[in-house]
């Protein structure tokens, strides 16, 4: 009551000027009100606060009182802009309170902001949120409160508020952590609401639609031959109101791109530091943070569904910046062409945790390259900061071999989390993870003059300023130690270039995890709507005189038409916040910055082992989103460059999975099963096919390698990708005698159309004509594995009959059945690369000049004869 009584004095004094020449109190309107206007009326407030100020470190009196005012404030409409009171406000509050009590006050206000904002109710105008967001952004415009909520409030420095709570259980004591997390990041979040009806979304969309047209295979038809009328009007209309749910959300991301704007504001050095270099500290400690405590402390986690909003919400901010810096500098590069400099892997200025870099450890990379780093990059390492590490008691030659994930690298998802699009019907490799010591960064320097080098030592995360970053007085910041091969270009601001790779950092951490988990929905709405067409068929057939039939067909009928009306408004929903065109080209942006990025650091030579892998894993993952999650609306045709990026992506992957630069297994790996998902589809294929020839003849050289010592078996599945479709019988999609296929598996790469590449089969063909030797150690490796799969399938087949004709009761395990079925699965592949080397090199076998020719022939004859004899075997057995 108290607080409210005094907040009306000071409305009413707001409202209130004096004229000095009639001596008479004259009503003004509040909002027009200045802090530079009488002194009679400052003194005036002054006395009111004093009273006022202590009760505003109450979270209720700000929560109830002050942010009520503010909203009204707002209520007028018009932009933030229009209300300048808030601001001549804020001011007052710094100049007439203690900075203990507007700290705390400040506090609580964004505090009851952000709890306001993620509990309020969703509505179909979505009116709270923009309300909430509206007085957050009015805040945040005043540039002392803005530089004091960053330091502490929207991003409190992690770690250093631990909670320990003390319990005893049983006469023993548990010891809960807790940790805070980014809390500003819940103003980007566009919550998915829980019930349909709760968020009005039967009055934004009356009408719904989903697919009624499918294949043989169960899959969309996404663009009907056939399509009636009345369909044609339902999808027109849902249309429609998606489009208007759309917009009204399109408000809510404007409102959050606006807060970020301000967040990376750096022309606002009149109090301090910039906006945005708090910001990027801060941001680097919250990646570093959800990247170490993924496997320790999920709690501590920021939600996946916030990051993915976070990521989108930020990419647009960071783009603006950049543009809007680039057109002020000529001489830069536009967003659209960004990349992140290669200096930023190996200076040391961009603090990367313990994460795994492409050529191993970090500390083993110091150490065998530190050489290259002073001859390209005039870079020394400074001993006094190599920490000593458990790691440092392994000979050189095992840490030249580490080819094991620290533990932060696992949980920066890497090549654990492989997507669909990597499977493949060969074994899978067991991931291997070895969890080292964290190991402390290099202190590199560029040097003033070129002969001398120079070492300093690398400020902590939390210390580093604007000079730091953007670098002064002929120091280059964050790009120090530039190689010859970078060209001498301004790309951007330093600052942005750092959030840039942070933010490739972030999608790596979660994003793309949480994009193929909401999948869900559009598979669901798929499901039920193949169950109501098969019903409704069902319906047509059944006989008059069945009614108990039909009454339950027509309440399975009823059933699935009420949830596909619930799961697609659902799903519009969904792809409005997550799956629309301007979140698609978002993640096209980044798997573009990537490509850039990763071609940049290759061309440095030796220095490209210092890049992380995720780069890499984005790269990847990123076209897997592309191509597998986004709507069927948003075609992967209609992005811009797409062609262009494909091949650049497809001359990475043909260029990297050999690369002897890169030393981790599971990364290795990973890039072995991408090339072998890109063979099995013919547009990328086709981008295989359009990069540099000597890039294709080296691929196909790597792919002809001897098997032994490296895993064969993916590069076994790549050559057979390339033949299928011209040997003898090999030109299904499937195995006649198999099951139909299920419709979320006909995306799967071993399920697609065949698509032979003749060109590719020329340059092995090539290849193998020319080098005798390769030509006999790659075959001779076919031939062993071969004996070794066809060996192992015949031996497992014979235990499971014997014991199936055991008199007791026995059970076949399933283990051995799948390495059963696998084995038979390596013996058909080994087999088909054995036809087409047969049909494209005859000469290998039939050239008696060449010393392996007798050989090879007389081990093909063996093949033949004991494959012939296993055929006739079965089919004596089992006919």
């Amino acid at each position: 009551m108290k607080a409210q009584k005094l907040l009306g004095y000071i409305k009413n004094v707001l409202s209130t000027s004096i004229d000095t020449q009639e001596e008479k109190l004259l009503e003004k309107d509040m909002s027009m009100w200045s802090l530079h206007g009488e002194p009679t009326i400052l003194v005036t407030l002054a006395h009111i606060f004093n009273h006022f100020a202590p009760l505003m470190c109450k979270v209720y009196l700000v929560e109830d009182v002050l942010m009520d005012f503010l909203l009204g404030i707002l209520e007028g409409g018009g932009s933030v802009d229009e209300h300048p009171l808030i601001q001549q406000l804020l001011d007052l509050f710094w100049l007439l309170m203690e900075d203990y009590e507007v700290n705390e006050c400040l506090k609580q206000l964004m505090m009851s902001l952000l709890r306001a904002y993620r509990f309020s109710p969703i509505i179909p105008d979505l009116g709270f949120q923009i309300h909430y967001l509206r007085l957050t952004t009015a805040v945040l415009h005043h540039e002392k409160s803005r530089k004091y909520l960053l330091s502490n409030v929207l991003y409190p420095l992690l770690l250093t508020k631990v909670t320990k709570v003390t319990k005893a259980v049983n006469n023993e004591s548990l010891t809960f952590v807790t940790f805070d997390v980014l809390r500003s990041v819940v103003f980007f979040y566009v919550k998915t609401p829980l019930r349909v009806k709760e968020a009005g979304l039967e009055e934004l969309i009356p009408t719904t639609w989903w697919p009624t047209h499918f294949d043989k295979e169960g899959k969309d038809e996404r663009d009907p031959k056939e399509e009636s009328a009345d369909e044609r009007l339902r999808r027109r209309a849902y249309e429609r109101g998606c489009q208007r749910l759309k917009k009204r959300i399109e408000v809510v991301e404007e409102l959050q791109v606006q807060i970020l704007r301000l967040l990376l504001n750096n022309k606002d050095k009149t109090t301090g530091e910039a906006s945005r270099y708090i910001f990027l500290n801060k941001f680097r400690k919250f990646l570093q943070e959800n990247a170490s405590n993924r496997g320790q402390h999920p709690t501590a986690l920021c939600p996946p569904e916030y990051m993915v909003c976070f990521l989108h919400r930020l990419i647009t901010a960071v783009r603006s910046c950049w543009d809007e810096g680039s057109r002020k500098s000529p001489g830069s590069i536009s967003s659209e062409d960004g990349y992140v400099p290669p200096q930023l892997f190996y200076n040391g200025k961009v603090d990367y945790f313990d994460l795994q870099r492409l050529g191993g450890l970090l500390s083993h990379l110091k150490k065998t390259l530190k050489d290259d780093l002073a001859s390209k990059a005039n870079i020394i390492i400074d001993p006094a900061e190599i920490q000593s590490t458990s790691m440092d008691d392994l000979d050189e030659d095992e840490e030249s071999g580490a080819a094991q994930r620290p533990f932060g690298a696992a949980a920066m998802g890497g090549a654990l989390a492989r997507p669909s699009w990597l499977s493949s019907p060969t074994l899978g490799r067991a991931n291997r993870f070895l969890s080292t010591a964290a190991v402390s960064l290099m202190t590199p320097r560029r040097p003033l003059t070129q002969p001398e080098k120079v070492k300093v030592r690398t400020l902590a995360v939390e210390q580093r300023t604007e000079d730091d970053i953007e670098g002064s007085h002929g120091n280059d910041g964050l790009l120090l130690g530039r190689p010859l091969e970078e060209p001498d270009q301004p790309v951007a601001d330093k600052s942005l270039l750092e959030i840039v790779d942070g933010i490739v950092m972030m999608y790596n951490l979660s994003v793309h995890q949480q994009l193929g988990k909401m999948v869900v929905v559009s598979d669901d709405v798929h499901e039920y709507a193949v169950a109501l067409k098969d019903t409704e068929e069902k319906i047509a057939r059944c006989p008059s005189r069945r009614a108990d039939i039909l009454d339950e067909l027509q309440k399975s009928q009823k059933v699935f038409a009420e949830k596909l009306n619930h799961l697609s408004r659902r799903l519009a929903w969904i792809n409005a916040t997550i799956y629309s065109k301007e979140k698609m080209l978002d993640v096209y942006w980044l798997l573009c910055v990537c490509i850039r990025t990763i071609e940049h650091a290759d061309n440095t030579g030796s220095l490209f082992a210092f890049a992380p892998e995720f780069y890499l894993n984005v790269a990847m993952n990123a076209y897997s989103a592309l191509k597998n999650y986004f709507s069927p609306a948003n075609s992967m045709d209609e992005l811009p460059g797409y062609e262009e990026t494909l091949t650049q992506l497809a001359a990475i992957l043909a260029k990297h999975f050999a690369d002897p630069r890169i030393v981790g297994t599971d990364i290795k790996d990973s890039l072995m099963q991408a090339l072998a998902s890109y063979v099995c589809y013919p547009q990328s294929l086709r981008a295989v096919e359009r990069i540099p020839e000597d890039q294709r003849v080296a691929m196909m050289r790597n792919l002809l390698a001897p098997y032994e010592q490296r895993p064969w078996a993916q590069t076994n599945w790549i050559l057979v990708r390339l033949w299928r479709g011209c040997g003898f019988g090999y030109r299904y999609t499937r195995l006649p005698h198999l099951l139909k296929t299920k419709p979320e598996d006909a995306n799967l790469p071993s399920l697609q159309k065949p698509c032979p590449s003749l060109l590719l089969q020329r340059h092995m063909a090539e290849l193998l004509s020319v080098d005798k030797d390769m030509a006999a150690s790659f075959l001779n490796s076919v031939l062993n594995q071969l004996n070794w799969a066809f060996s192992e399938f015949i031996g497992m087949i014979q235990e499971i009959q014997q014991a199936a004709e055991r008199p007791e009761r026995n059970f076949v395990d399933t283990r051995q059945l799948k390495v059963c079925a696998t084995c038979f699965d390596l013996s058909v592949s080994l087999l088909r690369v054995l036809e087409m080397t047969v049909t494209l090199v005859p000469e290998i076998f039939l050239d008696w000049s060449r010393p392996s020719a007798e050989l090879l022939l007389r081990r093909l004859a063996q093949v033949i004869i004991y494959s012939s004899f296993i055929i006739y075997y079965f089919i004596t057995l089992y006919l």
